[in-house]
């Protein structure tokens, strides 16, 4: 299945009296690896939440299915939990995934399902080990693991790399070309430039309002990227201008 077409017609947020988003206008197509990046506090994380119906918001958003609903996943920056509770691996990605309570054993089918998506992600070796003896890393992966049981059609990803060590990023980049070749829809808030270059078919900064929006070839230009970072610290603005350079660009 193709993933869907995502639009934001005039999308704006505010909260408690702040203006968090204003007048923004994007379309994500069908199938396509498409980054977000922008300053802390630009409103990424927010346009997500409104996607997902997670907060209030103006404006239209939509999701345009080419045939019936397909899945959406979505994979948070952190996985929120007490790290005392004896829970394995395992038994939080049943208890995120199946429709069963946590204190059951999960059935033959999701057992089967959750080895299956360790493995894509690189973990199949820490299924049994407890949640709160994993690394930040480690964590981050398990999260991408519960997001694909099912399949996804739509993948909505907030800064999924910003705690993967090397074996992560590895997997994490696998793991978006699979989506890809399939047809997946992967909507992706990122703040490595480098890997946006890499693996996105396009980019829009957002700092509140859209500001730019195309392939990050084109669209990453140092240039470009102190405008998006005007209104926050220069050495942000410097530090996303040398990532680039690192990247190889040529800028």
């Amino acid at each position: 299945m193709t993933g869907p077409r995502v639009s934001f017609l005039g999308a704006g947020l505010t909260l408690g009296g702040a203006e968090i988003l204003r007048g923004v206008d994007l379309e994500i197509a069908a199938g396509y690896v498409h980054a977000i990046v922008g300053p802390n506090g630009g409103g990424k994380s927010s346009l997500v939440r409104a996607l997902l119906g997670q907060a209030p918001h103006s404006g239209e958003i939509a999701i345009d299915w080419p045939g019936a609903p397909g899945v959406t996943a979505y994979v948070p920056q952190a996985l929120d939990f007490d790290r005392g509770l004896p829970m394995t691996v395992t038994d939080a990605l049943a208890a995120m995934t199946a429709r069963r309570p946590a204190f059951l054993r999960p059935a033959a089918r999701d057992r089967d399902a959750i080895v299956s998506a360790l493995a894509r992600v690189g973990m199949a070796e820490k299924a049994g080990r407890l949640v709160g003896a994993l690394s930040g890393g480690e964590r981050q992966r398990a999260l991408m693991a519960q997001a694909l049981i099912p399949e996804p059609d739509l993948l909505v990803l907030d800064e999924p790399m910003a705690a993967l060590d090397e074996a992560g990023v590895a997997a994490f980049e696998t793991l978006i070309a699979e989506l890809k070749a399939r047809g997946a829809t992967v909507l992706w808030i990122e703040h490595d430039l480098a890997a946006v270059r890499r693996l996105a078919d396009r980019v829009t900064g957002l700092n509140r309002s859209v500001l730019f929006d195309g392939p990050p070839a084109a669209e990453l230009t140092p240039e470009r990227l102190l405008t998006l970072f005007s209104h926050h610290p220069a050495a942000a603005a410097r530090t996303s201008v040398a990532a680039l350079r690192r990247a190889g660009s040529g800028l």
